[in-house]
């Protein structure tokens, strides 16, 4: 199957944990996913992990993207405009009608490039987003993770929400399907385990 990557952001300090289950199940499900640099130097995560990106930011075009993934970070926090340009690129891809993910810091990051202004959205607390100075506080949610119009954000204790929502973006997985996914890995639901089974979407 033909599919365009999905492009994960990847940065010192990004959050490990936040996009493991995200990128594992695209990958099974025949993405490309490709990391995306500040430059093509190495990262250091959070937890350590030295990752080298696969490109520089300035390489990656929206038209060559199927998703957008922007990990928390505690740079969004400590460095409002060292990640800025991440943020600015998920404009330019939502102006393609390109997809973007966003979960944790990141959010932040969208919020002060204006970009939760008009779209529902989540994070960790909206008093969190409040403190960016944005005007979209009328339309934070209370929710696990929110989608609307090709963005999707999420607070740091969601990965699982998250994923769910881009599996659900992207057609991954569907219906009952996407729904014993969450079940198993959000609840430890082990009946859930035989949908997926049924339908080939344990390998």
């Amino acid at each position: 199957m033909n599919r365009k990557p999905v492009h994960l952001a990847v940065y010192d300090t990004l959050a490990d944990w936040e996009t493991g289950h995200t990128t594992a199940y695209l990958a099974r499900a025949g993405y490309e996913i490709r990391t995306v640099g500040p430059s093509r130097a190495s990262v250091t995560s959070v937890g350590g992990l030295r990752i080298q990106p696969s490109c520089a930011l300035d390489e990656v075009r929206p038209q060559d993207s199927a998703l957008l993934i922007l990990p928390g970070a505690d740079l969004w926090d400590t460095s409002s405009t060292g990640l800025a340009p991440f943020a600015r690129k998920a404009r330019a891809f939502l102006d393609a009608g390109v997809p973007v993910a966003a979960i944790c810091g990141a959010t932040a990051g969208l919020a002060r490039e204006g970009l939760l202004d008009d779209r529902d959205h989540t994070s960790a607390v909206s008093y969190y987003l409040a403190a960016t100075g944005y005007t979209g506080g009328e339309r934070y949610v209370e929710a696990d993770a929110v989608s609307d119009r090709g963005l999707i954000t999420a607070g740091p204790t969601e990965p699982v929400a998250f994923a769910r929502e881009i599996f659900r973006l992207l057609g991954v997985y569907e219906g009952e399907v996407l729904d014993a996914w969450y079940r198993l890995f959000h609840d430890s639901d082990a009946a859930a385990y035989a949908v997926l089974e049924r339908a080939g979407a344990t390998r």
